[in-house]
């Protein structure tokens, strides 16, 4: 766990923090579960330009910068879990 980015250990412990649980006891599965729903805010706040296009290209790239750095944290999550499962 230590190699995940401080935005993914934030989001992660915020998570953790609502359960009685210790570091070693939580399954990979919930990393997943943290990833998806990660994953569905990102399509809500900053749908990519292929759903939602954008006619000023500043905003456009700003959004998808936005979009590409929680999809990041979700992806972290996401592969966190697998290690954590081995």
């Amino acid at each position: 766990m230590a190699d995940l980015s401080p935005a993914a250990q934030a989001v992660f412990w915020a998570f953790n923090s609502k359960f009685d649980w210790i570091e070693d006891g939580i399954p990979g599965p919930q990393f997943n579960a943290i990833a998806a729903a990660i994953r569905a805010a990102a399509d809500q706040v900053v749908p990519s330009d292929a759903v939602e296009p954008r006619n000023y290209l500043p905003m456009a790239i700003e959004c998808q910068r936005i979009r590409k750095e929680i999809l990041a944290i979700a992806e972290e999550l996401e592969l966190e879990g697998v290690l954590f499962c081995r």
